[in-house]
């Protein structure tokens, strides 16, 4: 873990923006939120019926790194990537199938 030099939250190494007050630490500034979500989707949260966040693609990765031969199983693991959507008012969180990326839609 690394600590944002805007507010000091705890960032993920992978993490390019803080979680906390999207302070980008590749561009060194705050990053408005709205200028990241030109082609994401407006939606409110089904609890509280607050704008949900779009909080950028996570890629999940399943399946077993079993020692010296752990690349060579890469071959039968499961990857999956989800648009993530977060409620700033109650913490709901929500995956959608990603819209830009053409792996993903259905037809």
């Amino acid at each position: 873990m690394k600590k944002c030099p805007n507010c000091n939250a705890e960032i993920e190494e992978s993490f390019e923006l803080c979680w906390n007050c999207n302070f980008s630490l590749t561009e060194n500034k705050i990053i408005d939120i709205k200028d990241l979500n030109h082609n994401k989707k407006d939606i409110n949260c089904l609890r509280c019926n607050t704008p949900y966040i779009y909080s950028g693609e996570y890629k999940f990765h399943e399946g077993p790194k079993i020692g010296i031969l752990g690349n060579l199983f890469e071959a039968l693991v499961n990857r999956e990537a989800f648009d993530i959507y977060a409620c700033p008012k109650c913490g709901k969180v929500e995956f959608f199938i990603p819209t830009n990326d053409s792996e993903y839609k259905f037809e």
